[in-house]
């Protein structure tokens, strides 16, 4: 499997309401050395999250031990900037499954769906709910559940559906990338092959 198979997450939630995150804001590009999907998170909002000697900025979510969490709560337009798929490696090391916004750019979120974080867009009215059950508590959970395309605010019952890809969907469902999925019907691509003409 490429990444953990990804059904139901009920979890605690890291607020970032900040429109128009980019991806060079997600990971700066001086860290974008390696090819391997390990050690990205360690850099993860590096510049806002450490001063230039590399003390933490106390005031920065990620560095609130309040906060916690699976899935990380953006403003609208998150993402947006280079493709650099390292952006979505850097908010799965870190530990992230899932990104909550109200717009996506296109790149990242076919990026993040290609390694198991599953990007769940939601009305702007929708996100500020959310940001208000976490400002009202910390601990307050969502659930998302992908097999029915919904996230809950659990605190209060509130629910909207989400869109997805098919195609993802499943993948995501099965823990597979690309190959995985192609390797996955390896028998009926043999049969195929099998039943042509020489």
């Amino acid at each position: 499997m490429a990444y953990d198979k990804f059904n139901t997450l009920r979890s605690t939630a890291v607020p970032l309401p900040i429109e128009n995150v980019d991806t060079d804001q997600i990971i700066p590009a001086r860290f974008l050395k390696a090819t391997e999907r390990k050690g990205f998170g360690d850099n993860l909002f590096r510049d806002w999250r450490y001063h230039p000697d590399n003390t933490p900025k106390e005031h920065f979510v990620l560095n609130n031990p309040i906060y916690g969490g699976k899935i990380l709560v953006g403003g609208k337009n998150f993402g947006s900037g280079s493709s650099r798929e390292h952006a979505a490696w850097a908010i799965y090391d870190y530990g992230f499954r899932c990104v909550v916004s109200s717009f996506f750019a296109d790149i990242f979120r076919n990026n993040c769906l290609n390694i198991g974080v599953l990007p769940v867009q939601v009305s702007p009215e929708f996100l500020q709910r959310i940001f208000e059950e976490i400002e009202k508590d910390p601990k307050a959970e969502l659930t998302v559940d992908l097999p029915e395309q919904k996230i809950r605010i659990e605190a209060t019952g509130e629910e909207e559906d989400f869109e997805i890809n098919a195609y993802k969907k499943e993948n995501l469902l099965n823990g597979y990338d690309d190959i995985d999925y192609l390797l996955s019907m390896k028998e009926e691509i043999q049969a195929f092959e099998h039943g042509l003409p020489l």
